[in-house]
């Protein structure tokens, strides 16, 4: 068995990120990991970024020293709670909020939320002046983070561009009726992304719903929404799937 200093030895690759593509302004960069590249064994393999899973501390901020080499500007963590809070990123440099999205329009920080199924949701405005980074679990997404995201961004939203992350697709995220209920009672066209299988569950659309509630907001140009977490295995980490993993990261900023 390696120990952390033969483990740190080992280098990462380009290759294990992924990053948008969409008609953003040149200045507005992205950065969204996949499992790979870092040094977290076991469940955890190998670029886990969250520190609240379990992990060894010592793997995951060498992780998270990998990923920064590749973002010029400080990543801002949330600690996530499934609610609607959007803070400005700048102001949480030496702390880490509790919030699930936040926005920036300094060029001093990167946006960044994590995820292993929830659907990560990066957001721009066409002239760069802005951008912004959603944590969509069900919950967060039903209560309304992409409007508190929008209203924090104080831009037209017909200006605003979005990209979808990698998250759980509508052929693996099953649903009781109880979460399908809630949706309808929320919006009704939302019945449409669910498909019923049976015995009292669904399958649901989470990138159907997010650009849903983005039609809602009126923002219409948007992007991605083509992996699955969960089918992906040895792609991404999925907590449907596997229960004890890892967390990746997806992160916006402006080049400025």
């Amino acid at each position: 068995m390696m120990n952390i200093n033969q483990i740190l030895e080992t280098h990462d690759d380009d290759s294990c990120f992924l990053y948008a593509d969409w008609d953003a302004p040149s200045c507005v960069k992205t950065l969204m990991t996949t499992r790979h590249g870092g040094v977290s064994q076991g469940a955890y393999a190998s670029l886990n970024l969250g520190l609240h899973v379990g992990d060894n501390p010592d793997h995951v901020l060498e992780n998270r020293r990998r990923v920064a080499q590749h973002i010029p500007v400080p990543v801002v963590y949330l600690n996530q709670v499934h609610g609607i809070e959007c803070v400005e990123a700048c102001q949480y440099l030496h702390q880490t909020p509790d919030a699930d999205a936040s926005y920036d329009h300094t060029g001093t920080v990167a946006c960044a939320v994590m995820t292993a199924d929830c659907l990560p949701v990066l957001l721009c405005d066409a002239e760069g002046n802005v951008v912004a980074a959603a944590h969509c679990g069900w919950r967060s997404l039903l209560n309304g983070v992409l409007a508190e995201t929008v209203k924090k961004m104080a831009v037209n939203p017909t200006k605003i561009m979005a990209y979808l992350g990698a998250a759980i697709s509508a052929d693996a995220f099953e649903v009781k009726d109880d979460v399908r209920q809630l949706f309808i009672q929320k919006n009704p066209q939302t019945q449409n992304y669910f498909a019923d299988i049976g015995d009292g569950q669904f399958l649901a659309d989470l990138y159907g719903l997010a650009k849903l509630f983005l039609a809602d907001l009126n923002i219409h140009q948007t992007f991605g929404g083509t992996h699955c977490t969960v089918l992906e295995r040895h792609r991404f980490f999925s907590y449907r799937r596997d229960g004890q993993t890892g967390r990746m990261l997806s992160a916006i900023w402006l080049e400025k």
